[in-house]
């Protein structure tokens, strides 16, 4: 081989082993800090890329068990409340019981006293229902939840919606106000369009058709809205009047309700309390429902002041507790629901975290040996380049 002095190939060729060397010394030195194979994209991109898919999908399931944890709890304070009520349920018809006995005597205070504890436990189911939070918000809203749930990609969503029903005496059709609804009129009414209430029906009409045969419960139309809705009022109220007194004749006082006109507004209030409550509706376009009042429901309220009234009270009480039950039991179904849901997610979570273990993290033993093996690259390395720079200086010899 020929001597020269022009290119140092052996020294080159040296250097840069060394410098490879030293650049996967490096790379194993950062795995070993970190812990992860992969540290950026340059490492694997196809790796790295499977690997932030997974942490996505355990950032999306962590947040979902957190989730359905919230709404576990939402949902197990409305049935410790609910728990509560069937106690106090529970407690009222020991009371019911006793005043439904003709030995008390009801013309005393012996009934008196037995009727304000229950009217108490009464007041105290109202209380928890308006006030039982979660988190700031009420409980028993009578609107539905929705827990939301999802693995990350848009297929894995999911939610459960159950509905939390309001807690009320009236409700529970043990007490509580008549009812109301209301209809109010943006122009006047045509012929033909017509408004329920109850079982009854009222049909507007011009001054041309009502006549003295004109059907019973129609309406006549006035001259603006007002004044068709205070029509209204008079014919649900039984003192309409037009010429003609067979069609005052017909149109009744609505057995269910009164009726009162303020403006292009009517409001129609039960007389007395009905358990099944009051339908409520009208076909005309002029004419809306408000309040989404389409029903008026008007409990009677429960008291034990005779032993009819008791007695009354005592079959409610039956059907409240049967309510109640069933609501605990709506709850309980979706309670085992979110529950089920969670260990789903806890069992994903951990397949991915395991996935993305394998696809991350580093072989702490394999990647010692690497750091070995390149610790030891780097000193012959380091002493191959020493002696390729001294063989060149050998050539000096020549020329002394």
């Amino acid at each position: 081989m020929a001597l020269t002095i022009l290119n140092n190939i052996s020294s080159l060729t040296a250097e840069n082993a060394l410098s490879s060397t030293q650049a996967s010394l490096q790379k194993t030195l950062t795995q070993l800090s970190t812990g992860l194979k992969i540290n950026s994209g340059a490492d694997d991109a196809a790796g790295l890329s499977i690997a932030n898919g997974m942490q996505a999908n355990i950032a999306a399931l962590t947040q979902s068990q957190q989730n359905a944890s919230n709404g576990i709890g939402m949902l197990q304070t409305a049935d410790g409340a609910l728990s509560q009520v069937t106690s106090l349920l529970n407690r009222a018809v020991t009371l019911a019981t006793e005043a439904a006995s003709s030995t008390l005597n009801t013309s005393g205070t012996q009934a008196t006293a037995l009727d304000t504890e229950f009217q108490s436990i009464l007041s105290t189911i109202n209380t928890i229902g308006s006030t039982t939070n979660f988190n700031g918000q009420a409980v028993f809203t009578g609107t539905q939840l929705n827990i939301a749930m999802s693995d990350g990609t848009t297929s894995g969503n999911m939610s459960v919606s159950p509905t939390v029903g309001t807690l009320t005496t009236a409700g529970l059709k043990l007490g509580g106000t008549l009812g109301t609804a209301s209809f109010t009129a943006n122009a006047a009414p045509t012929a033909g369009d017509t408004v329920v209430v109850g079982s009854t029906t009222y049909t507007f009409g011009n001054a041309a058709s009502i006549t003295a045969n004109a059907a019973a419960n129609t309406v006549l139309i006035g001259s603006d809205a007002a004044s068709s809705m205070q029509n209204l009022s008079d014919a649900i109220n039984g003192t309409a009047s037009v010429s003609g007194t067979e069609y005052t004749a017909k149109t009744a006082a609505n057995t269910q309700v009164n009726a009162s006109a303020t403006g292009n507004d009517v409001t129609v209030s039960a007389k007395a309390a009905v358990d099944n409550g009051i339908g409520v509706s009208a076909t005309s376009g002029a004419i809306s429902t408000l309040n989404g009042a389409a029903t008026i429901t008007t409990p009677t309220s429960a008291s034990l002041l005779s032993t009819t009234t008791a007695a009354d009270a005592l079959t409610k009480l039956t059907a409240a507790i049967d309510t109640v039950a069933a609501q605990r039991g709506t709850l309980g179904a979706a309670i085992n629901q979110l529950t089920s849901a969670t260990n789903v997610m806890n069992t994903q979570v951990q397949n991915l975290q395991s996935a993305e273990n394998s696809v991350m993290n580093a072989d702490i033993g394999k990647t010692v040996a690497n750091m070995t093996q390149y610790n030891v690259l780097q000193s012959t390395g380091m002493a191959a380049l020493q002696q390729s720079n001294q063989a060149q200086q050998a050539v000096l010899k020549l020329v002394q």
